[in-house]
């Protein structure tokens, strides 16, 4: 029966996932889908055909390559279609780690002394190390700071960053240790006012919902596509123009070819194709949702029908951690404005109570993953590392339910 207060139908979701039919994974909960969600039939069927059928090198003069490449440029089209952008915007690396390596690499050669750039301590170290590195060449970098009791990200607080010197800022759309939606929109309308370039880390924010670039309008949007039910990879938005005036980090005879210049490593062919079942998989979604849910796109309706799923999935864990004076929430408590990335700071290491938790039947994870600074400025030793429950729309509510029982034991 449906949930008539849900906009999805969960096990007509969950139909579209391989993975809940396979015997090792059966009744057992996953909320470790901040690290990676699982991959959708959609894309497995695209990523299957590729490697049966046109495992060549694309682009060439015979049927099978031919193919091939049309398969990959069909993925460029259908990413770029999620995300509200032209197909031109759309560049894939290996991983945002590399997309982000390689753009700080580029953005070196034309950096210098006297510039500036703005990084935050509530980004993953992906978005945050890499641009935190140029200081070595002489470049001022400066820090947008947390709050320490919350982990709240102030857009108030960039005012004061923010001057002639700055040429960039690197920030999250959402934090993958406190959950909240950062005003993407709001900020990258100051930074461009300030004459600078942002630089958004969309990888804890995109499972729930693909972000409209249209709408929110930054310089370069990046998220991995194991995260939004594809293949390991990692997609750049970056604004044309911009991804042509920096320098070309590929081969110097593929200086002339977009798609070559700031993703160097040369991805896997089959996996770029797979790219378009992600678009596949959403525009299903869209399709199952509610009448309550409109939009003018099938990818916003998909996007507004996962946020408002996870919401009312969210609450009642939200509820009963807020019940407990043993367990501290980093970030909102209630479900609005943030995402279902929950980090709980315990008295017991994190990775102990997810191994507790396993016994259960429940998967989860524990750590700092990869946002040691965060903790930091939350005064939570990353050692220690906090409890991380995450979860995407396809999560039913008896999950959720087996979770605050399981917890209720556990931390008894």
């Amino acid at each position: 029966m449906k949930n008539p207060s849900l906009p999805l139908e969960s096990s007509r979701v969950r139909a579209l996932f391989p993975a809940f039919e396979q015997d090792t994974l059966k009744g057992r909960a996953f909320f470790e889908n901040a690290g990676g969600s699982y991959t959708s039939g959609h894309v497995m069927d695209r990523l299957e055909h590729f490697y049966r059928a046109t495992k060549v090198q694309p682009y060439g003069a015979y049927a099978a390559s031919i193919e091939a490449g049309k398969a990959m440029d069909l993925a460029y089209t259908r990413m770029g279609e999620t995300l509200g952008v032209d197909t031109n915007w759309i560049h894939i690396g290996p991983s945002t780690s590399a997309n982000t390596y390689v753009l700080a690499h580029a953005f070196a050669q034309q950096l210098g002394e006297g510039d500036a750039i703005v990084v935050t301590n509530q980004d993953h170290e992906a978005n945050s190390g890499v641009w935190r590195r140029l200081s070595s060449r002489g470049i001022e970098v400066r820090e947008w700071g947390i709050d320490p009791e919350t982990g709240h990200l102030h857009p108030g607080g960039l005012d004061s960053l923010l001057d002639k010197k700055v040429r960039l800022v690197a920030f999250p759309h959402c934090s993958n240790i406190v959950g909240e939606v950062n005003p993407a929109r709001e900020i990258c309308s100051a930074i461009r006012a300030a004459g600078a370039l942002s630089i958004v880390d969309g990888v804890s924010y995109a499972p729930h919902g693909m972000p409209d670039l249209g709408e929110i309008n930054p310089d370069i949007y990046m998220f991995s596509t194991y995260k939004t039910y594809g293949p390991h990879l990692g997609i750049m938005a970056i604004r044309p123009e911009l991804a042509a005036s920096l320098p070309n980090q590929g081969h110097h005879f593929n200086d002339d070819k977009p798609r070559y210049r700031l993703t160097p490593a040369g991805p896997d062919h089959a996996q770029i194709a797979a790219l378009a079942g992600i678009a596949d998989y959403l525009e299903q979604v869209a399709s199952l949702a509610g009448p309550e849910i409109a939009g003018d796109s099938p990818f916003r309706v998909a996007h507004d029908a996962t946020r408002l799923q996870e919401s009312i999935l969210m609450a009642p864990l939200l509820n009963w951690i807020g019940s407990r004076n043993n367990i501290r929430l980093i970030g909102p408590p209630t479900p609005q404005n943030r995402v279902p990335t929950l980090s709980l700071a315990l008295d017991r290491p994190g990775l102990e109570v997810a191994r507790e938790l396993a016994e259960h039947k429940i998967m989860a994870g524990g750590g700092h993953f990869y946002s040691r600074r965060t903790l930091e400025a939350l005064n939570v030793d990353p050692r220690h590392g906090v409890l991380r429950l995450s979860f995407v729309h396809y999560t039913t509510p008896g999950e959720i339910s087996a979770l605050i029982q399981a917890l209720s034991r556990i931390l008894a």
